[in-house]
C-alpha cells in the first residue's frame, strides 16, 4: 500500500512557505543615492558654473558665499536623474529674472519711501509656490547657469534637499522660453515671483513661456529691474526628459580642469578647450563695452583688439545678458545657441564686471566656443527661440564647427 505521509507533510511545507511569506514584512523602498560634495568640489564647481554662464560672472563671491553655507555646517548634496524617483517633485528655485532697464521712477520713489528689503527672495518664492500648489519639493534644479546655481544650492539647504545634477539650459540665456524644459513640452507656470521688497505675484497659468517672459520681466521692470522666482515645476519623469543631464557635473569638471592646469603651471584655456571639445575664438584687449538697459535687459556691444596670434585683427561681441552672437574682423563667428565664453586668459575663469554682461575696459579675455550641450539645442524650435533671427539679425544660424572651418589661417583651434 502506498504511503501517504510524504505527501501530507509537502502540503503543509507549501501551506506553511505561503502563510509566512504573507506575513512577512515587504521590503523597504531603497532610498536614492544622493552625494555631498567635498568643499573643492564646491569650490570648483562655483568656478565652473560661472565658465558655463556664457558672461561676465564673480566666482570669488560664489565661493564666499558657499563657504558661509558650509561654516553654517549646511551640506552640497547632489543627485543623479536617473537617481531621482519619478514621483518626487521638483522645483527651479536659483534665481532671478530682469536686467537693465527698469522704471527709474520706482527706483526713485522706493528709495525715499525707503522701504524695508527681505533677505532671500527665491526662497520665499519657492515656499509660496509650495503653499499654493499644496506639496512639499523633494529637490530643486537650477534654471541656468552662474548665480543661479548657487541659488539654487541656497534654496536646496534651506529645506534640506538635494539638488538635481541637470539644468534646462546648459548655459545662462536671456529669455525664459530658451530652454529644454519648453521646447518639450513643460510649461514655466505655476511659478511665484518675488520683488526684493517681499511683494508676491502668483501666475497660475500662462500660454505658453514666452507669455510667462513677457509677463515676468514686466513684473521685474516694475521692481527695480529684477524679481526672485520658483518656476518649471517637474515630476522627477518630467524633469528626465525635459533637461540636460550632468551639467552640475560638468561645472564641476570644468572648474577642477582649469585650476588644475594652473597648479601645473599649463595653460587653463587651452585645458579647457580639450575637455569641451571647443575652439579659442580670440584674445585680445577690450576697446569698446557700450552698455545699455531696456525692458529688463543689459545689453553690450563690444569690441576686441587681438593680441598675439591675433595681432591685427578685431572681435565683436553682441550682449543680451549674455554672449549671444560674436564676429571675427565682421564676419559671423558663433551665434546662439552655441556657447561663447569670455574668459581670464590666465586663470581660466569667467571675467567679472560691475554689470550684468559686461566687459571690463582695457583687459584682456580669451574666447572661447563650444557646441551647445544638447542635440536638442539644434532643433527648429530651438532655433527659433534662440538663434540670430530671434534676435533681430537678417542671417540664419550656423553651427560653431562650419563656421571655424574658415579659421585654419590662426591655426590654434
Amino acid at each position: 500500500m502506498m504511503k501517504r505521509t510524504p505527501f501530507v507533510f509537502s502540503v503543509f511545507t507549501v501551506i506553511a512557505t505561503v502563510f509566512a511569506s504573507a506575513c512577512s514584512t515587504p521590503p523597504a523602498p531603497q532610498e536614492p543615492e544622493i552625494r555631498t560634495l567635498t568643499q573643492q568640489e564646491v569650490h570648483d564647481l562655483m568656478v565652473g558654473t560661472c565658465i558655463q554662464a556664457t558672461r561676465n560672472c564673480d566666482s570669488a563671491a560664489l565661493i564666499e558665499g558657499a563657504n558661509q553655507l558650509l561654516d553654517e555646517g549646511k551640506e552640497f548634496q547632489l543627485i543623479a536623474p536617473e537617481d531621482l524617483p519619478d514621483d518626487w517633485t521638483v522645483v527651479a528655485a536659483s534665481g532671478g529674472i530682469g536686467g537693465g532697464g527698469a522704471w527709474e521712477h520706482v527706483i526713485e520713489r522706493t528709495s525715499k519711501q525707503n522701504l524695508p528689503t527681505i533677505e532671500d527672495g527665491t526662497i520665499t518664492a519657492m515656499n509660496t509656490l509650495s503653499d499654493y500648489l499644496g506639496k512639499n519639493f523633494d529637490a530643486i534644479i537650477r534654471n541656468e547657469a552662474g548665480a543661479a546655481t548657487f541659488a539654487a544650492f541656497v534654496s536646496a539647504t534651506s529645506i534640506g534637499v538635494p539638488l538635481v545634477d541637470a539644468c534646462p539650459a546648459g548655459r545662462a540665456k536671456p529669455e525664459v522660453q530658451q530652454s529644454i524644459a519648453f521646447i518639450s513640452g513643460l510649461s514655466a507656470t505655476p511659478a511665484a515671483l518675488v520683488s526684493s521688497w517681499g511683494d508676491v505675484v502668483i501666475l497660475e497659468k500662462a500660454i505658453d513661456d514666452y507669455r510667462y517672459e513677457d509677463m515676468a520681466r514686466g513684473v521685474a521692470v516694475a521692481s527695480g529691474g529684477r524679481v526672485s522666482q520658483a518656476r518649471n515645476v517637474m515630476s522627477g519623469a518630467e524633469l528626465k526628459r525635459g533637461t540636460i543631464h550632468g551639467m552640475v557635473s560638468e561645472a564641476i569638471l570644468l572648474g577642477r580642469t582649469v585650476r588644475e592646469a594652473r597648479e601645473r603651471n599649463q595653460d587653463p584655456i587651452q585645458a579647457l578647450i580639450e575637455v569641451t571639445q571647443g575652439y579659442k575664438l580670440f584674445q585680445g584687449i577690450v576697446t569698446k563695452s557700450e552698455p545699455t538697459g531696456e525692458r529688463g535687459f543689459s545689453y553690450s556691444d563690444v569690441e576686441l583688439k587681438g593680441t598675439n596670434e591675433y595681432d591685427g585683427h578685431t572681435y565683436q561681441v553682441w550682449v543680451k545678458n549674455e554672449n549671444m552672437i560674436s564676429w571675427l574682423d565682421g564676419e559671423p563667428d558663433v551665434m546662439s545657441p552655441d556657447l561663447i565664453y569670455n574668459l581670464d586668459p590666465e586663470t581660466g575663469d569667467a571675467i567679472a564686471a560691475g554689470y550684468l554682461g559686461g566687459y571690463p575696459l582695457d583687459i584682456e579675455v580669451a574666447m572661447v566656443g563650444r557646441q551647445a550641450p544638447s542635440p536638442v539645442w539644434r532643433t527648429q524650435q530651438a532655433i527659433e527661440a534662440i538663434g540670430p533671427r530671434h534676435f533681430g539679425f537678417d542671417f540664419d544660424y550656423v553651427p560653431i564647427e562650419e563656421l571655424q572651418q574658415t579659421r585654419a589661417a590662426f591655426g590654434s583651434q
